[in-house]
Order: C-alpha cells, then structure tokens, then sequence
C-alpha cells in the first residue's frame, strides 16, 4: 500500500503543478479538502497569527504540533508542514522537533534560511533527513530560499546565488526546492530549468496562473497566507457591517455546509 508520503512526493513527479493551498487550522483544512484539494499544507504565518503570535519561529512548538495533528485527524490526504526555520539552530534540537512534526503526522515540511548561513541551513537539511529517516517517514523537504523574498541579494546576483543554494541545498537532501517572490515568467522559467528537483513558486499578486507556471516547469504552487488573509479580511468587514446594522446578511453565505456533519466521520 502506498504511504502518504509517497503519495506526496508523487504529487510533485506530474503530471500536472501540485495546486496547494495552506491551511492554518482543523476546519480551513477541511474545507480545502472538500474543495478538491490533492493535500494540504499549514501556513506558518498563519498558524502562528491564529494562535495570536507573530509570524519568525515565534509561535510554540506544542501548538504547531497540535495544529499538525488536528489537521491530519480531520483530512485523508497528505499533509505537510511549514515550520520556519525548525524554531532552533541547535542540530540537535532540530533533530528532536523533526521527529516531533513526524509524529504528528506530516508527510513533509518546508524549512526556510532567511537570513541563515546557507552552509548552517544545509546542515539543517541533512539533520533533518537523517531525523525523518530514524522515525521510518521519507519526508518531503522542501527547502525554502530567501533571496528574492527578503531580498538578500539584489539583481542579477539574486538568480545566481538561488541557483547556489539550491544545488546546496538538494546535496543535503532536500527533495524540493521554493522560490517565493518571483513573479516574471522569464526568471521563473529560468530558475525551473537550472534547479534540480521540483520548484515550488508562492502565491503573490502578479504571479501567471497555475497553466503558465507549469508550463515554465514549476511543479507545486503554495498558496502562503494568502486563503487566511483573504478569510479574516471579508470577516472583518463582514463584523463591521454586522456591527452597525445588527442584521445577518453579511454572514448569508452559501457554500461552507454543515462543519457538524463534517466532523462526525
């Protein structure tokens, strides 16, 4: 029988770009299924704002974990995990909270290096592949690089020095590589094409849709904060709304169904 992580690396090979949309908690998880969504990721960014904290390796790890094992419980499909930059540079420590994600059920990660060494973040990579291996889970590393979304390094250095990290980056075992921030068609498809292994590209305004990306050869679309950004903006116009008139027309959406039912199985 295969595993999810198989089913999840698998999702990567095509031969369509893995459309992924980033949940932040049980119920976004659920409705992303029920849409049709193929897996879920979480949003460390939004995981972290739902539990009140900022977004930066801030957000405790007992409740990464609890939002990991809550959202596995509810979906059948896999589930993969943005935990920053691991919420530690002690190896290992790192090592410790990889088998603590694992056992929480994801099937995959994405480790970022912000502002890191890139020679600490492979070794990061290869701590962590080495704890994923020790817990018997093939855990899909997607290994995050910063350049162009902090912007650490300007123009023409910028793709050079991606294309650096990456080739790193896969040597330490990464099994994926994402570039958030691109948004041009030409470097995107450049950036495909060097990178060994499938590219992930964040959603972000500008950005070609799913057809055209695939056909530059990136192989996942993460969809970051954005469904979470999306959903508390129309509910805090919505509570605005509610707020002045005290009707319900703001909140008569179609479309959710019945979250009880849901639940029950």
């Amino acid at each position: 029988m295969t595993s999810q992580a198989e089913q999840f690396a698998a999702l990567h090979a095509g031969p369509d770009i893995l459309v992924l949309p980033n949940a932040w908690d049980a119920a976004s998880a659920a409705v992303m299924e029920d849409a049709g969504a193929k897996a879920v990721a979480t949003s460390s960014a939004a995981v972290a704002w739902a539990h009140g904290y900022p977004d930066g390796d801030l957000l405790p790890l007992p409740n990464l974990l609890s939002t990991i094992s809550t959202v596995v419980r509810v979906v059948k499909v896999p589930v993969t995990a943005d935990i920053e930059g691991g919420y530690t540079d002690d190896l290992g420590k790192l090592a410790d909270n990889i088998k603590a994600v694992v056992g929480a059920g994801a099937v995959g990660i994405n480790l970022e290096d912000g502002s890191r060494d890139p020679d600490l973040h492979a070794r990061k990579i290869e701590a962590t592949r080495k704890a994923a291996d020790a817990a018997g889970v093939a855990l899909f590393i997607n290994a995050r690089i910063d350049t162009y979304l902090r912007r650490l390094v300007e123009g023409d250095a910028a793709e050079a020095e991606t294309l650096r990290r990456a080739a790193l980056y896969r040597q330490a075992g990464a099994n994926g590589i994402f570039v958030p921030g691109p948004t041009d068609d030409a470097l995107i498809g450049r950036l495909a094409a060097a990178i060994d292994g499938p590219m992930n590209i964040m959603l972000t305004g500008g950005l070609p849709p799913a057809a055209r990306l695939q056909d530059l050869g990136v192989r996942r679309l993460s969809s970051g904060g954005r469904p979470f950004a999306g959903a508390y903006a129309y509910l805090a116009n919505s509570v605005k709304a509610y707020l002045a008139d005290g009707l319900a027309t703001p909140f008569l959406i179609e479309g959710l169904g019945n979250l009880n039912k849901r639940f029950e199985r």
